[in-house]
């Protein structure tokens, strides 16, 4: 009973002490404008200012630094006309698949793009339960065709807005681990297989 009584007690102290502590805390509640980035209420409706993205034709414009090294680089040239990808219409290609390879101005799709690291799965495998610590069923394979994954280039690659006011400032300072990593994929054919231990 003893015992009872006392956690009775706690728990009519904490909540004494509870109700206190809100009470005091009440002159200091934060307004929706406070919290609001564009110091407005969160319950008015805000349009997003306009944002301008570059009209410059594929070729002509100046391309925008890696956020970090091997990060999929922004698009620097209109896209319009060229979006959405389809199965059956993939303008990206064109210049960096197809001419890449013969004008060297063109940044050229990564060896990772031509390469197939899905695990080989079937039906008959997964009834035989074959799956293994040491990854026996996983073949990376080097392909001559754009993988089926890396093909809609917008879900990775994406047209960079400009002359954008920031609510705050990015003080991210990128340190690329090749000369030219701003620029360029070091996904080389022997950079982007290392440590991937698999079987062959």
């Amino acid at each position: 009973m003893k015992l009872i009584n006392s956690i009775a007690i706690s728990i009519a102290a904490a909540s004494a002490m509870f109700i206190v502590g809100c009470a005091n805390d009440s002159a200091k509640l934060i307004s929706s404008e406070q919290l609001s980035y564009r110091n407005v209420s969160l319950n008015e409706n805000v349009s997003t200012p306009k944002v301008q993205y570059s009209t410059a034709a594929a070729g002509t414009s100046k391309r925008i630094k890696r956020a970090f090294q091997d990060a999929p680089p922004m698009i620097p040239h209109s896209v319009e006309g060229m979006l959405p990808i389809t199965k059956n219409n993939n303008q990206c290609i064109t210049c960096h698949v197809d001419s890449a390879p013969y004008d060297k101005s063109i940044p050229s799709v990564p060896p990772s793009h031509f390469t197939n690291f899905r695990p080989a799965h079937s039906l008959a495998l997964e009834k035989k339960n074959t799956s293994s610590e040491n990854q026996a069923n996983v073949s990376i394979k080097k392909i001559n065709h754009l993988y089926q994954g890396r093909y809609n280039c917008s879900q990775c690659h994406a047209p960079q807005a400009q002359n954008v006011k920031l609510l705050t400032d990015n003080k991210f300072q990128p340190e690329y681990t090749s000369k030219d990593g701003a620029f360029k994929s070091s996904w080389n054919d022997t950079k982007y297989m290392e440590d991937i231990d698999t079987t062959k």
